[in-house]
């Protein structure tokens, strides 16, 4: 029997779907390939207490709405898209909301990245690959949502 052990690397994989045209399932690699964006350094701080949690450095990802827009959000000849909301879960079960009017028609939706990097250095699992973070937000900790894991787009009725 050998006794060298063997390890198993996982690699983070983020999966939009919901009520998109062409649901995605990206790894590191992919959201390397999209546009890209970056954040600069913040402070992390408890939205209800506001505690100092950590210094976050800049990130470096891909506008969410990028994202959204290759799965395709919006419909040609349907205007749905004007009522969906996006559920974002981490990998633990932490989910937060954006509205499309938010990502698409207000300047959070700029500010609000899928990242991959900080401060030059990609990121891996153990730091929370991939990250969501609303860098417009005026708190960010609420919406700062480590090993994103999946967007669902509901189209509310």
């Amino acid at each position: 029997m050998d006794d060298t052990l063997a390890t198993v690397s996982i690699e983070p994989v983020l999966a939009i779907g919901g009520q998109v045209e062409w649901p995605l399932r990206l790894d590191a690699a992919a959201l390397r390939g999209f546009e890209s964006a970056s954040l600069e350094p913040f402070d992390l701080r408890c939205f209800t207490t506001g505690r100092f949690i950590r210094r976050i450095g800049e990130y470096r990802g891909v506008p969410l709405r990028v994202l959204l827009d290759a799965a395709g959000v919006r419909r040609p000849g349907n205007t749905d898209f004007k009522r969906t909301v996006f559920l974002a879960h981490g990998h633990d079960g932490y989910a937060v909301t954006f509205s499309w009017h938010e990502l698409f028609n207000t300047p959070i939706g700029a500010r609000t990245l899928v990242a991959y990097a900080c401060d030059d250095r990609p990121l891996d699992i153990d730091d929370g690959l991939p990250v969501l973070v609303a860098g417009a937000d005026t708190v960010r900790a609420p919406r700062h949502v480590k090993r994103l894991a999946r967007i669902d787009a509901i189209v509310l009725r």
